[in-house]
C-alpha cells in the first residue's frame, strides 16, 4: 500500500468534490472515508487509475451521507447521477485548494488551521505546536472553522497573506523532520511566485530555499541533530543559496519589507558566512529588530536574545532573555546555551537536562540530553 500516493492524491480529489457542489466539511469526510476504503481494498485489488477510483468512491460516500442527512437533502436535487469511473484529469489543484480554504468567512488563524489539517496533512497536535496552543484548543478552532464553512460555496478565494502563512507552517513542519513536506511547500511557493508579483511571496520562497540549502548538514549519519555552528558548510547547497539570495535581493529592492523578507535576510547572512565565527551577528540583531517590529512575536524575541548573546556577549543575551516569558518553547534551551557561553557549566548542564524533558521531538530531546552529558563530563574532570 502506497500511503504516500494516497496523501498526494487527497488535495485534488477534495477539489473535485468541492467543484461538484459538496460543501467543504462533507467533502473532507467523504474523502477520508474513501481513503479508509482504499486501505482496505487496494492491497488485494489495486485500481488501474488511483485518482479516478478515489474520486468515484469519495463521491459515492458524499451522496450516501447526503441522502442520510435531512438537512442536506436540498443538495441532492443538484446531483443527477454518480460520476462515471474513469481517469481523472492530471491537474495539480493543490495551490488553488489552499486559496479556497483561506475563505473570507474565516479568520486568518482559523483558515490557516483548517488548511493545514485538510490539505497540508498535518495532525491537530502538529498544528497546535506551531501555534503554541494546547491541542484541545486547536481541535476546537478547527471544528469551529468547519462549522463556519459548512454549506458555503467556495467561489471567493482567500488572500495571499493567509496562503503564505499556511505554506510557511507546512514548510517548517516538513523541515523539522516529523513530516516530509518541505519540498512540497517549496514547489507550491514556486508556483505562487510564478503567478503573483508580490515581494512577500518572493521573500517566503527565498527563505525556504536558504533553509532547505542547509538540510543535508543538519543531521549526522546516525540521525542526530547538528547545530548550525557545527555544520559542515561544504554540504550546503550553494545553488539554492545563490538562488535564494538573488530572489531576496529582488524583493528587498522594492522597498516593501515584510516578515518573510526579514527572515530570509537573516538566513542569507548565515548562509553567506564562510565560517560560523565570521557570521555578521550585529547585522542579524538589526534584522531581528525589524522582524520584531513587524510581528511582535515572542519567538522572534527569543531568537533575538541568542543573536544578542553572539553579538554583545552571553550576559547581554541573558539580559534580553530575562525579559521574556520563561514558558516559551525552547526558552530553557536558549538559557542553557547562553549560560554555557558565560562559563556557568553547572547551570547550563541543569538547564539542558530540563530542556530535554520539554523537547517537542525525539531528535531534539536526544541532542539536548547529549549537551547536558557533555557538560557534566567536563565538570567531573
Amino acid at each position: 500500500m502506497n500511503e504516500a500516493l494516497l496523501r498526494s492524491l487527497t488535495p485534488s480529489v477534495l477539489t473535485v468534490l468541492v467543484r461538484r457542489g459538496a460543501d467543504f466539511a462533507a467533502a473532507e469526510d467523504a474523502v477520508q472515508d474513501a481513503l479508509v476504503e482504499a486501505l482496505r481494498v487496494w492491497p488485494a485489488d489495486p485500481p488501474r487509475d488511483a485518482k479516478g477510483w478515489l474520486v468515484t468512491v469519495a463521491w459515492r460516500k458524499f451522496l450516501d451521507a447526503t441522502r442520510a442527512d435531512a438537512a442536506r437533502r436540498r443538495r441532492e436535487d443538484r446531483v443527477e447521477e454518480e460520476p462515471v469511473p474513469g481517469r481523472a484529469p492530471a491537474v495539480d489543484d493543490t495551490l488553488q485548494l489552499y486559496f479556497l480554504c483561506a475563505h473570507p468567512s474565516l479568520t486568518p488563524a482559523s483558515a490557516v488551521a483548517l488548511t493545514l489539517r485538510a490539505v497540508g496533512g498535518l495532525t491537530t497536535r502538529q498544528i497546535a505546536e506551531a501555534y503554541l496552543v494546547p491541542e484541545a484548543t486547536m481541535a476546537q478552532r478547527i471544528s469551529r472553522a468547519k462549522r463556519t464553512v459548512s454549506g458555503v460555496r467556495f467561489d471567493r478565494p482567500g488572500d495571499v497573506a493567509t496562503v503564505l502563512r499556511v505554506l510557511y507552517l507546512v514548510f517548517n513542519e516538513g523541515y523539522s523532520g516529523d513530516v516530509d513536506l518541505a519540498a512540497e511547500a517549496i514547489r507550491l511557493t514556486r508556483q505562487l511566485a510564478a503567478s503573483i508579483d508580490h515581494p512577500e511571496v518572493a521573500g517566503l520562497l527565498a527563505l525556504m530555499l536558504l533553509h532547505h540549502a542547509r538540510r543535508a548538514a543538519r543531521t549526522a549519519p546516525d540521525g542526530s541533530l547538528v547545530p548550525l555552528a557545527e555544520q559542515d558548510r561544504g554540504r550546503w547547497d550553494t545553488a539554492l543559496i545563490t538562488e535564494g539570495i538573488m530572489i531576496l535581493q529582488g524583493a528587498l529592492a522594492r522597498d516593501r519589507l515584510g516578515e518573510f523578507q526579514a527572515q530570509a535576510a537573516i538566513a542569507a547572512l548565515h548562509a553567506d558566512a564562510p565560517t560560523a565565527e565570521e557570521t555578521d551577528w550585529v547585522q542579524i540583531v538589526e534584522w531581528y529588530d525589524e522582524l520584531a517590529r513587524l510581528t511582535d512575536s515572542p519567538v522572534v524575541r527569543l531568537n533575538r536574545a541568542v543573536a544578542v548573546g553572539e553579538a554583545d556577549g552571553p550576559r547581554a543575551g541573558l539580559a534580553a532573555l530575562a525579559a521574556l516569558d520563561s514558558s516559551l518553547p525552547r526558552h530553557t534551551a536558549v538559557a542553557a546555551y547562553l549560560h554555557e557561553r558565560d562559563g556557568d557549566l553547572a547551570t547550563a548542564a541543569r538547564l539542558y537536562a530540563e530542556a530535554a524533558h520539554q523537547a517537542p521531538n525525539l531528535a531534539e530531546r536526544a541532542h539536548l540530553t547529549r549537551q547536558a552529558a557533555r557538560l557534566n563530563a567536563r565538570r567531573s574532570r
